[in-house]
């Protein structure tokens, strides 16, 4: 393997030689519906019926043939004379005749005959059997007609959508109560480094909790995947070697490695991952801070993302490419990130030919959020506790100043 580590990719550039080389994963799973929020649709969805299957109101009122409140108004109201009630969840059998109304409910059925409703604020009831309509209404108004929501046959989601709430709620409304979704990429997480313990352990003078695997973990789980803790390696070219060949044998649809700073481990961590199988090591070197050290590789149909040991470091770039790359292993569109404009309210320096993201809190402001930078140095994983957002500073600007508009990432 040649090193690249001083070649630095642009991060979008690195970005896509990684995606470039990614397949989707064929497996699939079937599940109950309203258990599969935010898996990925392994096929399109399309109504089996149309919905509404009834003519619906919806509004608390009168069931009335518009043409009844033409003209109607406070001074000079239309009467109709009440004819009934049509019960919620019950079929109505009457049929509204000329100057009538019947009484209906929200989401209620309309009766035969009837082509709007006229809001009950807008009524007066007049003795027991009369209301006066102090309002005109159109035809079709506050009235859903059959199959105004969906038409048998219609597209409800294309293959490849990831599943959102109200997403759920659409295929149970249809009837639609088992969906056949892509299966969880399997990512092999490890951390490395002599000086790296167990979170339950009480560390030593010199050791410190392993926070990377769990947090990347809970990414991966937040994107759909199933996170496979390898454990913690020690700073060993052969042990590496051995633990994470052995995650590829066993089947990782992606294997993530967290490695200390120091250039011999980024070249343990390189060697192992170029080993794995072809294509080998994509990127060695990413143009950003924090995350210059990061490894890109693919062996095989498995992505390999080598990232640094600093925790800052190694969320922000897995958010930055472990993300999208699991989006592309279950066939998913990269989900949209969840970007705003604020205004900054420092200067903050930067460097050109780098992109840069800084943690900042977000503040109330007159017009646009403010975005105050949290300024940190390496391995504090408070500060990154203490944001809301990330703040990007483009590839070709040397910082940003004071009431900038800039783009801010939302954690």
């Amino acid at each position: 393997m040649k090193s690249q580590f001083f070649d630095l990719v642009a991060p979008e550039e690195a970005r896509q030689r990684l995606l470039a080389h990614i397949t989707p994963l064929t497996e699939t799973d079937t599940l109950p519906a309203y258990q599969a929020m935010g898996r990925v649709l392994a096929h399109a969805m399309r109504s089996p019926q149309v919905l509404p299957t009834f003519r619906r109101s919806t509004v608390d009122g009168f069931a009335v043939r518009a043409q009844d409140t033409h003209g109607a108004s406070d001074s000079l109201p239309a009467y109709l004379a009440m004819a009934g009630e049509v019960p919620m969840g019950v079929i109505s059998e009457q049929v509204l005749q000329q100057a009538q109304a019947i009484t209906v409910h929200t989401g209620g059925m309309i009766p035969d005959g009837a082509d709007a409703v006229v809001m009950i604020e807008d009524t007066q009831q007049v003795g027991d059997d009369e209301i006066e309509v102090r309002r005109t209404v159109a035809a079709g108004e506050n009235v859903i007609n059959v199959g105004e929501d969906i038409n048998e046959g219609d597209l409800i989601l294309p293959a490849g959508h990831r599943l959102r709430e109200h997403d759920i709620g659409g295929l149970l409304a249809v009837g639609l109560t088992e969906v056949e979704v892509v299966a969880r990429p399997r990512v092999a997480i490890f951390s490395s480094g002599d000086e790296v313990i167990p979170p339950q352990q009480e560390p030593l003078p010199g050791q410190v909790r392993d926070i990377n695997s769990y947090t990347l973990a809970a990414l991966v789980a937040r994107m759909g995947g199933q996170a496979v803790l390898g454990g913690i390696l020690p700073d060993d070219y052969e042990a590496i070697r051995a633990r994470v060949s052995a995650a590829f044998k066993d089947g990782a649809n992606m294997i993530v490695l967290s490695a200390g700073s120091s250039v011999s481990v980024r070249d343990n961590t390189a060697r192992v991952l170029d080993a794995l199988g072809d294509p080998g090591v994509l990127v060695h070197g990413i143009a950003t801070r924090p995350g210059k050290p990061t490894i890109l590789g693919m062996a095989g149909r498995v992505p390999l993302i080598g990232l640094p040991g600093n925790p800052i470091s190694a969320f922000v770039q897995f958010m930055m490419i472990g993300v999208p790359a699991l989006s592309a292993l279950q066939g998913a569109a990269p989900r949209p990130a969840e970007v705003l404009r604020a205004r900054l309210t420092t200067n903050v320096p930067s460097m050109a030919g780098r992109e840069d993201y800084v943690p900042a809190k977000l503040l109330p402001g007159e017009d646009i959020p403010r975005a105050e930078p949290i300024f940190f140095k390496s391995n504090l994983i408070f500060k990154l506790v203490e944001a809301d957002a990330l703040v990007k500073i483009p590839l070709d600007k040397a910082g940003l100043q004071a009431d900038a508009l800039v783009e801010v990432r939302l954690l």
